[in-house]
């Protein structure tokens, strides 16, 4: 088994439960990490018969557009689409840091994993 990781997408987005998020927006870091088998793809040189970050990039891109009241409904679409998308694919972990979250003290991120 192998890993193709993209890690610390940086998104500005608009998620959250407070209205003045869906306004102003906040920085996001998403880390993406894809289990599949690469042997093919290393022994040919060949990208046709591995994971393409490029696809796994605009894929967060993409949903981390679509606005949502919690970043745990923006991590389950991006797993099911990347598993739904891509060739391969044996597990998908994701994970959604908003930083300087609306919290009360002082916090860099919050943070949301999902694996499946």
């Amino acid at each position: 088994m192998h890993t193709v990781s993209i890690e610390g997408i940086k998104v500005f987005a608009f998620h959250g439960c407070i209205d003045v998020e869906g306004k102003v927006g906040r920085h996001y870091l998403v880390d993406v990490h894809v289990d599949t088998d690469f042997t093919e793809a290393a022994e040919n040189d060949d990208l046709s018969k591995t994971i393409d970050y490029a696809v796994i990039n605009d894929i967060v891109r993409e949903e981390m557009m679509i606005r949502a009241k919690l970043i745990e409904s923006v991590a389950q679409r991006i797993l099911a689409r990347i598993k739904n998308e891509l060739d391969v694919v044996f597990g998908v972990t994701i994970k959604i840091r908003k930083m300087s979250p609306p919290v009360p003290g002082d916090a860099e991120s919050v943070s949301v994993t999902i694996k499946e």
